[in-house]
């Protein structure tokens, strides 16, 4: 005969849903569309709806880091990855995007742009240092290639 499990004794000792999404994609602009398309769902579904100033600041920063990925990072036949999570403070939401290309590693933009802003790209990390709360870069842990983060602490 079988027992039924006790329930818990009550909320405390329910853990908290795990707010993190993680997910490799094809390091061409489909896969960036496609990343952060469900990096929309995934915050809209942990409370960050969408039409909210932290959702849209999140989901460009998404954009730029996975389109940089894409453009600067691409090494043929491989992907990137993407993890965005909410950290232990339950405020602060990081992104991380890893690709697999060592030798172009991010620079940190000028507050005005060289060609003084009369060229549409070369703007991404430019937009992601105004926008985030802080970000930065680590070569990558498991291999060639590095992780480019970006932090955004907000009330939501």
């Amino acid at each position: 005969m079988t027992t039924k499990p006790a329930a818990p004794a009550g909320p405390a000792q329910l853990a908290a849903p795990a707010r993190v999404f993680e997910m490799r994609f094809t390091s061409t602009p489909r896969g960036a569309r496609l990343a952060r398309r469900l990096t929309a769902l995934r915050l809209d579904s942990w409370g960050i709806p969408y039409g909210t100033d932290a959702h849209d600041t999140l989901v460009l920063i998404v954009g730029e880091l996975t389109a940089n990925a894409v453009l600067h990072g691409h090494v043929p036949g491989r992907d990137f990855h993407l993890r965005v999570h909410v950290v232990a403070d339950g405020r602060t939401v990081r992104v991380e995007v890893t690709d697999t290309r060592a030798e172009r590693l991010p620079r940190r933009p000028a507050a005005v742009p060289e060609t003084g802003g009369a060229e549409e790209g070369g703007h991404g990390l430019l937009l992601v240092s105004q926008l985030a709360t802080r970000w930065d870069w680590h070569p990558r842990e498991d291999g060639p290639g590095k992780t480019v983060w970006a932090e955004c602490a907000r009330a939501w």
